[in-house]
């Protein structure tokens, strides 16, 4: 049968490296599997194809690897015939040998733990990893895999620099420097604040209890808040009803709607009104005589116009943006101008305490082809080199989209792969540098251990002694790091509002805006500070209807998806869309009004496919103009 195999190896092109060795191996799959001389070559064939190995020589090295495809293709197949079956592994076996029978049958239990199990009660335990074969799934060492062959590792894909004398803006590989090197660099890590704002839900909320009227009250109350804020700048007259007849020219705010499913184009667009003002009617909006616009559905926008049949609002201006606040502290009561300097001197772009130096990954945090995490463990390592005083990692972390968790066929539970290949993993990381370093995990829709609802809750972890380096955060969350105001959503709006954007270009040649400044200046141009009162007119998902993949839950902590006064310093927004570091101007468009700067990053996934992401790294002195940002790839 050896003569078999090896004949249909040369039929097929390829050539035998360890003849001898090769062959013995393929006759015991062939023996195991029960596959003839010419199913084992097809199966190499599909696994070289998936491997991109670029010659046809049949190394001795891939035979382990090539073993374990054979058993995930074994796998799949009884999986389709049985499908409450338990696949026992070589960690059964182990657990079986050691008499320890309550984590055996925990370990072929198919759903996750409940809510009330305690999640640090076993991973961190530390006789769980005394046994090399223990849950852990580390690859083993002999075992290559298309990341651990990649070759650009740790290269510079986008810089942007602003400040001198500092190694970030180096686009030599980082990866290749010595130990020595890093030593010598790296300063110690410096003391610094972290706190936690925002109104998300708490962890075990209950959800799936949004109603009708909760949707249609959160609306309305959109509209009338950006009314009021309008009005109350001083430069709009007050909104009216546009869809009574008249010939006279009016201002009216509204929500952009669609008229009929799909995308929007220029004979579909529709506003509505709140209640207040026209009874929540809808009307037709010509939007032809605007020289430049941008809109989506769920847009809350201010419209100068007339309306002459009482059928369709011809518009003259359109107003999608709110001026900053302009409000002199003198006109303010006396009682309130102690809290507002205040409010000034935290926000103040030129205190010297504002200097924070970050790395920013967004998941998944592991390749298609296998539940290693190594794109994880290499981030992990450059951390421990770079020392960055906070580390972001924003779901997901256990992928709903990954071939294994999606067909079931991983042989842990969710809480399992979680607590164990990523807060073991940060645990150790924390743990290597030292009291002064902060790690923060944000949750994702696409998290298959937590809950599918958005606003989300932050994930339930207290690891033991650690608590207070290891954060999590609702999803979407803002917090301040050293006075710098962070915002943070791993919703992909970015994505989902370039598909339903409806723009057109300057009509009397200016240059056109560049879009994906445009798409993220969308979340935050609704932004102000209405004189003493934080009216949070900004929102982290502005798009309605929400997506199909988003469980938007308007009675779920309605101030959740709120960004109130003053706007994020850095505005995080993970992306499927091309990685991008912008610096995104807020205000300005009026006389005398005061502008502002956030720095929106999309970092891009630290793992695509089979092979490796990307990731951010920044050091931020105060203002964009006085830090150093660059995107790598892993």
């Amino acid at each position: 049968m050896e003569g078999e195999i090896k004949a249909e190896f040369e039929k097929n092109g390829f050539i035998l490296d360890n003849e001898e060795e090769i062959l013995n191996k393929c006759l015991t799959f062939c023996i195991n599997y029960k596959l003839n001389p010419s199913d084992l070559v097809s199966s190499w064939d599909v696994y070289s194809l998936n491997r991109k190995l670029k010659d046809l020589v049949v190394q001795n090295v891939e035979m382990e690897g090539f073993l374990s495809h054979l058993q995930n293709e074994q796998k799949e197949a009884v999986v389709k015939q049985e499908a409450d079956l338990h696949f026992y592994s070589s960690k059964d076996v182990d657990m079986i040998l050691n008499d320890d029978e309550e984590n055996f049958k925990d370990a072929i239990l198919s759903t996750p733990p409940g809510k009330n199990a305690k999640p640090y009660s076993d991973p961190f335990d530390s006789a769980l990893y005394s046994n090399g074969n223990g849950y852990s799934s580390e690859k083993p060492s002999r075992l290559v895999t298309p990341f651990g062959r990649r070759t650009d590792k740790f290269v510079a894909r986008f810089n942007f620099n602003n400040l001198p004398d500092t190694e970030n803006g180096d686009e030599k590989d980082a990866g290749m420097d010595s130990e020595d090197d890093v030593i010598k660099r790296v300063k110690p890590l410096k003391r610094f604040s972290l706190v936690v704002n925002g109104d998300g839900p708490e962890p075990g909320c209950r959800f799936m209890y949004d109603r009708i009227e909760d949707r249609f009250n959160a609306l309305d109350n959109r509209i009338r808040r950006r009314a009021a804020s309008l009005f109350s700048s001083g430069i709009y007259e007050e909104p009216s009803d546009p869809s009574v007849a008249s010939g006279r020219s009016i201002f009216a705010v509204g929500m952009i709607c669609c008229e009929e499913e799909g995308r929007l184009n220029d004979k579909s667009i529709m506003l509505q009104s709140s209640i207040e003002h026209s009874g929540g009617q809808r009307v037709r909006l010509d939007l032809q005589k605007v020289n430049q616009f941008s809109v989506f559905p769920g847009q809350i926008v201010g419209v100068e116009g007339n309306n002459p049949s009482g059928y369709c609002l011809i518009a003259s201006k359109l107003v999608d943006s709110v001026p900053l606040s302009a409000n002199n502290v003198e006109d303010l009561h006396p009682a309130k101008r102690p809290a507002l300097d205040q409010d000034i001197q935290l926000v103040d772009s030129s205190s010297p305490e504002k200097e924070i130096s970050v790395l920013i990954a967004s998941g998944p945090f592991t390749t298609t082809d296998n539940l290693y995490f190594e794109p994880l463990s290499e981030l992990l390592a450059y951390a421990r080199k770079k020392q960055p005083q906070l580390l972001i990692l924003l779901g997901p972390f256990v992928d709903s989209e990954h071939p294994e968790v999606k067909k079931g066929t991983a042989d842990r539970s969710f809480d399992e792969i979680f607590h164990i290949e990523i807060i073991r993993r940060v645990q150790d990381y924390v743990e290597h540098m030292g009291s002064n370093a902060r790690v923060i995990l944000v949750p994702s829709t696409r998290d298959a251990n937590h809950d599918f609802v958005f606003p989300q809750p932050a994930f339930d972890i207290h690891p033991p002694e650690l608590k207070h380096q290891i954060k999590s955060l609702p999803n979407p969350g803002i917090f301040e790091a050293n006075q710098v105001r962070v915002g943070c959503c791993t919703v992909d709006i970015l994505k989902q509002l370039s598909g339903e954007e409806l723009s057109r270009n300057p009509k009397d040649g200016s240059p056109p805006s560049d879009r994906m400044s445009r798409l993220a200046s969308h979340i935050l141009n609704q932004q102000r500070q209405l004189q003493h009162e934080n009216i949070p007119e900004s929102s982290f998902y502005p798009l309605y209807p929400p997506a199909e993949d988003v469980p938007l839950d308007f009675s779920l902590s309605p101030k959740a998806l709120h960004i109130a006064s003053p706007p994020p310093d850095i505005l995080i927004l993970p992306s499927d869309m091309k990685y991008f570091i912008k610096v995104l101007t807020l205000g300005g468009t009026t006389e005398g009004e005061e502008q502002r700067k956030c720095i929106c990053i999309n970092p891009g996934r630290l793992a695509k496919g089979e092979g490796g992401g990307t990731f951010a790294e920044l050091d931020y002195g105060g203002s964009p103009d006085r830090m150093n940002a660059s995107i790598w790839s892993i």
